[in-house]
Formats: C-alpha cells, structure tokens, sequence
C-alpha cells in the first residue's frame, strides 16, 4: 500500500473517532471485557462467571486482549483503544482495497471509504447491528476481515478471502459463516461451476433442536432481533430498500461497465432474500425457536457495508467528482448528524471516554468505586434493568465494578439466547429479584441467605436504614451485614 493512501486512512480513521465516540465499557462489552479481566486476574467474579464465560470460550478475543495487555505492559484501557483505532483503520483499509477494485475514478474511492467512516455507526436494518460499535469486540476483527476477503475474492483470490474467514472465525464464530456464503455466490457468479442445487444443500444444516424450555423463551422474547416477524416496519424498509437499491446500481454498473459493481450486486440481491427466507423459516416454527439465534438476517451487516461502498463510489463518480463545494455539503452535515446521534445516546457520558479520565457519569461513577473499595470476592446484586435506566447509557456493571453481580436481565439475557443451557439459573435469579423496585432491607437480606450476596448497588433515593458507603446523584453502594 502507498504512504499518501495509508496516511489519509489514518486521518479518516481519527476523523471516524471523534464523529462516532468511544466507549469501551459499555453493550457487548458485557460480555467480553470481564473474560479479559479474569485472564489477567484469576480472582476475579468468583461467582457467575458462566453468563459471559459461555462466549468467551468460542473466541480468542478475551486472550488477545490479556495477551496484549502483557506483552505492552500498557493499561487495559489505553489496549482497548488503541486495537479499537486499529480495527477501524484495518476496517477502512479493506474498504479501501474492495473501492480500488470497483471504481477507477479516485473521487469514487475515497467517497466510497470517506462515507463508510461518516456511518460506521449507522444501525444495520433490525439487527440490533451498527457497521461497526463504538467499541472493540470480536465483531471489530470479524468485520475488516470480510472486506478484506470480499477484496481477495473479487480478485479471484479465493485461497486468501477463505483465509482472511477462517481467520476471523477464531475470533468471532458466527460472522464469518454469512461471508463464506457470500463468497459461494460470488465464486458462482465468477466461475459459473456450482449448481444452483449444489449451493442450497450448503445451506441446509439439518440440526435438530428439542422443544425450548420455558425459561430460555423467556430470555429470548427479550431479544426482538433474533425474530424477523417482530421487526418494526422500518425493520422491513431496511430489508428491501438495499434490494432495490443493489438492482439500480447493478443496472447503472452494467451501463457503465463496472463489472465489479455489476458482480457485487448480483450477488447482494440473492445473499439478503435467501437470508430473509431462513430467518423466516427458523422464526415462524415455534420448535425452531433456539436456532432463531443463528440470526441469518446478521448477513445484513456485511451487505450494509458494501451498499454504502457502493453509494458512496456512485455519488463520488457521478455526483461530487472534484468539487470541494459539493463534497463539503454532503460530509458536513452527514457527520454533524451521526455525531448528534451519539451525543444523544450516550447523553450522561463523555463522547470519547479517554483512558485514565475521570467519568462524568454517575453510575461509572459507583462502578469505579465499587472496584477500588469493595473485596475482589464481593458478591453484587444489582436492579436487573439498570442498563436502560436513563442515564446510566448501557455501562457494564461487571465490565467497570470487575465485581461478580447475580443476574442481569439486559445482556444475561443475550447469554441466555445463545446458550440455553444457561436458561434456568439465570430465569430462578431473575424471578428472585423480579420486584426489585418494591425490596426492603429484609428483601435484601434474603438474596444474601439465597445466593450469598452481600453487597447491593442501589439508585436514589434508596432505602432507609442500610449500611451505604458511598453514594452520588445516581446510586448508592450498600453492604449487607
């Protein structure tokens, strides 16, 4: 790669930063922060640990970030960071390479890339997907990955786009599987050597699952995604509108002869109705129910890139050439809104949460406290909806408290969906702290004679007559005696 191309990379990927925000601790995170943490300290959530241990024994991601952590003697924050920057450069970097092989024009690729980095955190249709979040995960690896195999694969380079698949496999196991299938269509439509027959019998795992329990239904109704007739009806429009818009590229590429574009939307338009016919199929039978986390419609995500690729390319070569006045009333406005849209999700947090800088929000603000004054064995129970409470901008209370807690209905919940095996427990926890609203100092005394918890993290205004060490605007930190 050039130094000029790699340099500009660089600025759009400082640029992407700053418009999209940070926050390492918050969403997924849950899950696959903690596992990093126990890594590196083993003493770490002695108790229910299984509700994000589950994922991170499919992924390499909790032991890359541990590894990296000692290999750099660096902080897990400044980590963090820095492989989030870099997945978003290696991100673009991909972009930029799948651009070069569909457009010639340069205005087209760096409009191409320039409008990936202005919507990395644009919401994929009803996946409860962003292109990418604002934050590092496995997903991050996962998806420069599959640029840089759709990349390999236009090249005809089929042993290396499998590669850069397999790869990204070891971190994330299930986004890679909808870009194997994306390369059998493109290898279809390059070669013309696989029947159509051929490429259905891959599609048909023939797994057999048993009639879910009524606590793993519980746990999974809370994940509307997973169940494509639940979508809203934007849901819908953002199935079919990349449909019909891959079907006018694809006519504009054949006129201009881009054969690129013109093979990409080949491709695009049966990849997202062959998806939306599995995730049909797995949704509507009530038996299918624990395969509905498969999540087919999760394809979406890789078709969502390559639809802004292609906008992006066409509005670069047709509409903004070399006008600096064109390209400044598209991108100024554009990264003005997607800022906003930050700032108004994560309205009580800072929009880049530097490492080492104090948080303004005050329920990091008893989670930080939680870590630096509680025992490493201190056993948490928390409201189990406390990251929608507003405010609280989904911040992981194990991610930050690095404290054990007994039950989260927002992400367990997710575990749940995935694992069932996890239903149980997690349904007989949940049940136990139901009315956590209406508890009373006996309430609380009970989940310690239950579950051993002994200590409880509590919003204002509390309640009377308990031991509480700390407290703030937001919450309070109380010990069970």
């Amino acid at each position: 790669m050039k130094v000029r191309p790699a340099f500009h990379l660089l600025l759009l990927t400082g640029a992407a930063l700053l418009v999209h925000g940070y926050h390492p601790y918050t969403e997924d995170a849950a899950f696959y922060v903690p596992p990093a943490k126990k890594l590196l300290n083993p003493a770490l959530y002695p108790h229910g640990a299984d509700f994000f241990e589950s994922h991170a024994g499919l992924t390499l991601f909790p032991r890359l970030i541990a590894a990296s952590v000692q290999a750099s003697h660096l902080s897990l924050d400044v980590v963090l960071l820095a492989w989030h920057s870099l997945c978003i450069f290696l991100f673009l970097l991909g972009c930029w390479k799948a651009a070069c092989l569909c457009f010639e024009e340069p205005a087209a690729r760096w409009c191409s890339v320039g409008l990936v980095a202005a919507l990395l955190t644009m919401p994929v249709a009803g996946t409860a997907l962003f292109l990418m979040d604002q934050y590092v995960n496995p997903r991050s690896f996962s998806s420069f990955a599959g640029m840089f195999s759709v990349a390999c694969a236009l090249e005809r380079r089929y042993v290396g786009a499998i590669a850069w698949l397999l790869a990204a496999g070891l971190i994330h196991p299930l986004m890679p599987i909808y870009g194997m299938f994306f390369l059998m269509l493109l290898a279809w439509h390059q070669r013309r050597g696989m029947k159509a027959e051929g490429l259905a019998a891959l599609l048909v795992p023939g797994f057999w699952f048993e009639q879910p329990s009524e606590a793993y239904h519980q746990a999974a109704v809370l994940h509307s995604y997973h169940y494509v007739t639940e979508w809203p009806w934007y849901g819908w429009v953002g199935i079919f509108a990349p449909v019909a818009a891959f079907l006018w590229f694809g006519r504009i590429a054949r006129a201009g002869r881009m054969r690129n574009v013109e093979l990409l939307c080949r491709c695009l338009v049966p990849f997202i109705l062959v998806s939306l016919v599995g995730a049909l199929l797995l949704d509507i039978p009530e038996r299918f129910e624990a395969l509905a986390r498969l999540q087919p419609l999760r394809s979406l995500h890789l078709a969502y890139v390559l639809l802004v690729l292609l906008m992006g390319g066409m509005a670069g070569q047709f509409v903004l050439k070399r006008s600096v006045a064109r390209w400044l009333v598209l991108f100024v406005p554009l990264c003005a809104v997607m800022a906003y849209a930050q700032f108004a999700e994560f309205p009580a947090t800072a929009h880049i949460e530097w490492p080492g800088a104090a948080s303004r929000n005050g329920w990091v603000q008893a989670f930080d406290w939680v870590r630096k004054n509680t025992p490493v064995d201190a056993y948490f129970a928390l409201d189990p909806w406390y990251m929608d409470d507003p405010g609280e901008d989904q911040q992981s209370f194990r991610a930050i408290a690095e404290r054990s807690m007994l039950v989260d209905a927002v992400k367990d919940s997710g575990a749940v969906a995935m694992f069932p095996s996890l239903a149980e427990d997690w349904w007989a926890r949940l049940r136990a702290v139901e009315d956590w609203n209406e508890f009373q100092p006996a309430d609380y005394q009970d989940l310690k004679l239950r579950y051993g918890v002994n200590w409880v993290l509590v919003k204002q205004p509390g309640i009377a007559g308990m031991e509480c060490p700390y407290r703030n605007a937001q919450a309070q930190v109380c010990r069970l005696d």
